[in-house]
């Protein structure tokens, strides 16, 4: 069959992602932002007007508290992840295929888990009576028992758990097709294999890496769970603010204004790992 003698592609067959955009995305966002305007009624809900309450509470220390604490707990928890999965990865794709096979499909058996279930197993984990204290008081590191949790450190732990099979599989295939002669070449120039490898083998991907801190940020920031099981009230994030002021507070104008927020942040860090792959692309 030639060429002129296949059928061309229906052009409707394009309409049908912008049509799911404005199912999933674009119907959800509007009905969002007509309530974030909307007049609360005390004691109720909110009835249909346009004001801009809600918003002028985001510029109060409250948000501005809560909004940093998110902020700094996701950043965190992507530095952290990052920066233990780009070696583990490296590693990772030096081994026999066999080996990353297995090892990858551990890291997808680790993403099927929920929350709940990550977030209690680090609560008992990390607790006085049948966590790692008591290891640790057998061993002699402390002399009694101690629990963990709740804190800032249970819940960076939960995080990072949760974020760091997502980075490896951002910082894999880049790293897997990394050229090892590059690596053998500094080495052959007098330079350490640290050396080499933060001075070559960091900057080559340096990208991918951007890429994978912007994906855990980001998946991290709408953490929901985690920060109640493992987080004290001060280590609560956005979202866990946003459910509060919905469900408790009755006040679903200023939880749709702080979810605009929280999407618009989501948003710029997207667009930020776009305009980094375009920037990639356009120097290849």
């Amino acid at each position: 069959m030639s060429v002129r003698d296949q059928k061309a592609t229906p052009g409707w067959l394009g309409a049908i992602p912008a049509v799911w955009l404005a199912v999933l995305f674009l119907v959800p966002f509007a009905i969002m932002l007509s309530v974030s305007v909307a007049h609360r009624v005390p004691g109720g809900f909110f009835e249909p007007g346009f004001e801009l309450t809600s918003y002028a509470r985001l510029f109060t220390p409250f948000f501005g508290r809560i909004l940093l604490t998110s902020i700094l707990i996701a950043a965190g928890a992507a530095l952290i992840c990052v920066a233990l999965a780009f070696p583990f990865t490296v590693i990772l794709a030096g081994m026999r295929r066999r080996a990353q096979t297995l090892v990858l499909v551990i890291l997808l058996a680790v993403l099927s888990l929920s929350e709940v279930i990550i977030g209690f197993s680090l609560s008992t984990l990390l607790s006085r009576t049948a966590g790692v204290g008591n290891l640790f008081a057998w061993i002699g590191l402390i002399e009694t028992s101690q629990a963990y949790t709740p804190g800032l450190f249970a819940l960076m732990a939960g995080l990072c758990y949760l974020g760091f099979p997502y980075a490896v599989l951002v910082l894999y295939p880049p790293v897997s097709r990394l050229d090892p002669e590059l690596g053998e070449a500094a080495r052959s120039m007098g330079a350490s294999p640290l050396r080499a490898f933060l001075s070559v083998t960091v900057p080559v991907l340096r990208a991918p890496i951007l890429g994978a801190l912007i994906l855990v940020f980001v998946f991290t920031l709408g953490a929901y769970l985690l920060p109640q099981i493992l987080g004290r009230p001060r280590h609560w994030t956005l979202s866990v603010h946003i459910t509060d002021q919905a469900i408790f507070q009755s006040n679903l104008p200023f939880a749709a204004a702080m979810a605009i927020v929280l999407l618009i942040v989501a948003l710029a860090m997207v667009g930020l790992a776009l305009l980094l792959g375009r920037e990639r692309e356009g120097r290849a």
